[in-house]
């Protein structure tokens, strides 16, 4: 079942960097709600609650009942910036969502039968994660709260591709709509394995060390040895 998100906001009326400073000293985060036809909306929310709902990574790609007073509003989370040292949520935006239009939303990808594929349990290998989100398109009762790939059947050197991936009905990824048809997951030998191999490779083809080539001598050439003992015959007589 589902877990419906409640997020309780506030207005506020006090604009710019010293209230929002202010906001975080008194444990508050500010953000904005915005879109749906509707104007822009200035809200605070509490530092702890927030904390914790982000913790569940289905509040990133869920949709979410915003407590704005009296009203709750459908919307998603859109964009989120963290202090880069503490661990401290500085702003967020919301968007409202309209049950009869299409939005665009990341979702997470969840990474299945990667331990069992070919590539991994008899090649060796080890599997390459290129992506861990994508983004969809679709109306908000059909956003999916994850998409699921199938990597048990990846051998060495095989991937899987975003028109690979199975789709919920009325999604749609927004790279194949652009033409772009990236790799999601791969599998390939380790690095270590892959460098062993060319130095066997490069020792090969190289001659052994100590040993020579002969070589036949140049048509026409002179033959020393021959010379010399033709010089002693003539010194003797």
């Amino acid at each position: 079942m589902k877990e419906n998100f409640v997020v309780s906001a506030t207005p506020r009326t006090a604009q710019g960097k010293s209230a929002s400073r202010r906001l975080r000293r008194e444990g508050l985060v500010p953000g904005i709600l915005y879109g749906g036809g509707a104007p822009a909306e200035s809200i605070a929310i509490n530092h702890s609650e927030l904390r914790k709902h982000l913790q569940t990574e289905a509040f990133y790609s869920r949709i979410l009942s915003v407590q704005l007073g009296q009203e709750a509003q459908q919307a998603v989370l859109k964009d989120l910036q963290r202090h880069p040292v503490r661990d401290q949520i500085l702003h967020i935006d919301f968007q409202r969502i309209r049950a009869d239009q299409t939005l665009r939303m990341h979702v997470p990808l969840h990474f299945a039968g990667g331990d069992v594929c070919p590539g991994v349990k008899t090649g060796g290998g080890v599997v390459e994660h290129h992506m861990i989100q994508i983004e969809v398109e679709c109306l908000p009762k059909d956003l999916p709260e994850y998409l699921q790939v199938d990597l048990s059947r990846l051998d060495v050197n095989e991937s899987v591709h975003l028109s690979q991936l199975t789709l919920p009905e009325g999604v749609e990824l927004v790279e194949l709509k652009h033409g772009n048809d990236a790799s999601v997951a791969a599998v390939h030998l380790p690095r270590v394995a892959v460098e062993a191999e060319e130095v066997a490779e490069t020792a090969e083809a190289a001659p052994a060390e100590g040993t020579t080539e002969a070589k036949a001598p140049a048509a026409g050439a002179a033959k020393p040895a021959e010379g010399k003992a033709e010089d002693k015959k003539t010194d003797k007589k």
